[in-house]
């Protein structure tokens, strides 16, 4: 199996298909993701056009959206028909869109939802589930709520955890949402104390290699984002 320890974030309108090709000619190892895509859009006859990929991509990932266990179990079978190596769930975008229609950021208010969708997931596809979430809500996150969560997830069937070190602002920008929330790293490096059998990645506010090196012996894997798609190079 492919292992999580360097990958690039899936951004919205950054991680098409051309530009992960061009991040695979540079490095053959790295674990790509799509853009995130909402699981309507597979189902209404979209597939095709949303979820081809050049077979040079593996080890890719496709990262759904959505609020029903059922929808996002069909999707994720039909991205497992496509070829992917991983379908990830999306529990961190906090747009104004996500919020009204339910997915992202916004489905951690309700953890048990969240549970019956990544079991539904988890029981259509025979390849990894996992789940990018944030620490939290703002201004009702605790570390002892995202251990909870992690391990109810956990219990749903997840193994692989990619932890956005910061909590979700839901009244603010996707910019914002990556600049104001503080980095709380330390929290993701604890979850990997705590659960030492599950894979923890951390994401958020790595821009260097030898930045995720250092986080490298605290947790499984390391995500870039934005930093990869400035200088894919780096």
């Amino acid at each position: 199996m492919f292992d999580h320890r360097l990958s690039v974030a899936p951004m919205v309108d950054r991680t098409d298909r051309h530009f992960r090709f061009l991040v695979r000619q540079i490095s053959r190892k790295v674990r790509l993701y799509t853009e995130m895509t909402v699981d309507q859009a597979v189902l209404r006859g979209k597939a095709e056009r949303l979820l081809a990929f050049h077979p040079e991509e593996h080890p890719i990932a496709l990262q759904l959206a959505g609020a029903d266990p059922q929808s996002l179990a069909e999707a994720a079978r039909i991205g497992e028909a496509f070829g992917y190596d991983e379908v990830n769930l999306n529990l961190g975008c906090p747009s104004a869109k996500a919020q009204r229609e339910g997915y992202g950021a916004c489905l951690l208010q309700d953890p048990q939802r969240v549970a019956e969708i990544l079991r539904a997931m988890v029981g259509a596809v025979r390849v990894p589930v996992s789940a990018k979430m944030r620490l939290g809500l703002e201004g009702q996150e605790t570390y002892p709520q995202l251990a909870r969560m992690v391990e109810r997830f956990a219990e749903a069937g997840v193994r692989v955890f990619i932890v956005h070190a910061r909590s979700a602002l839901l009244a603010f920008s996707t910019k914002a949402n990556r600049e104001v929330p503080p980095l709380r790293h330390g929290w993701v490096h604890q979850l990997k104390r705590d659960f030492p059998h599950l894979t923890l990645v951390l994401n958020g506010g790595v821009r260097t290699l030898e930045e995720a090196l250092a986080h490298l012996v605290r947790v499984d894997g390391v995500m870039m984002g934005r930093a990869v798609y400035e200088d894919p190079f780096v």
